[in-house]
């Protein structure tokens, strides 16, 4: 009990950006660690369904209220995800050998292919946010951060990893995967109860997950933690968007 306590103290000071009092490190409780994902995605999903609730009960001017919508996830996860978003862009639209494409990942120098889709990324976002109804159900915000990482877990739990990854030489417990997946039942369910037909944002970031983490994880010819960032990043914006078609669709 002990290594999985100490496993979802590591998760959160790693994932996310809010202080945590207990920061004990301890490489045993490391194959756990991928369990508490979407724990602490759920915790940043709260937080977003609240900001939402905030904003919309004060007068803010519609643009104010997609540009603070929009940041706040990556205030909340310290921009560890979207750093993975455009190493991982660099790499794989390079479109050269795989050893180049490997050592792109790895460069900490910003390429052009990340600025521009990092750019049509916030812009995505932030159009989806400023045309959104505050009428509409904002309990989807609450599990789009839970689906991802639940996403992520899996992938990294049960795809080869590369040589390089930190996970190459660590993995999870095979079990975790009823976990992770009773999570991801348990989110559509309560999505859909509670929401109704915008279920089909987690539906539309599912797919963009798994067409996401297919295509990069062939390009770069194994997993890492880059790819991850990659997919839960370009999955949470497609669910948005979807989140804001459906409000002019239903």
């Amino acid at each position: 009990m002990k290594k999985y306590i100490t496993a979802f103290a590591m998760t959160q000071s790693m994932f996310c950006s809010i202080p945590f009092p207990f920061s004990e490190w301890d490489e045993d409780a490391r194959p756990y660690m991928l369990v508490f994902l979407p724990a602490v995605g759920l915790e940043i999903g709260v937080l977003w369904f609240l900001c939402h609730k905030i904003l919309t009960g004060i007068p803010l001017p519609q643009p104010m209220y997609a540009l603070i919508m929009s940041i706040l996830p990556f205030l909340l996860t310290g921009f560890i995800h979207l750093d993975g978003f455009m190493d991982v862009t660099d790499a794989v639209m390079s479109c050269r050998d795989i050893e180049k494409r490997r050592a792109i990942l790895k460069d900490s120098h910003v390429g052009s292919f990340a600025v521009v889709w990092c750019v049509i990324l916030f812009m995505t976002v932030f159009a989806s946010f400023l045309s959104a109804e505050n009428t509409a159900s904002a309990l989807p915000l609450i599990f789009i951060p839970v689906i991802s990482r639940i996403g992520s877990a899996l992938a990294v739990t049960n795809l080869a990893s590369m040589s390089t990854s930190q996970y190459s030489k660590v993995k999870s417990p095979k079990s975790h995967n009823i976990v992770l997946i009773i999570f991801m039942v348990l989110s559509f369910a309560l999505t859909y109860i509670f929401s109704g037909r915008y279920v089909a944002c987690l539906a539309v970031q599912a797919v963009v997950y798994g067409y996401t983490l297919r295509k990069n994880y062939k390009s770069l010819e194994g997993m890492n933690g880059d790819i991850s960032g990659f997919c839960i990043t370009a999955s949470e914006a497609a669910a948005v968007a979807a989140w804001a078609v459906l409000q002019v669709t239903i």
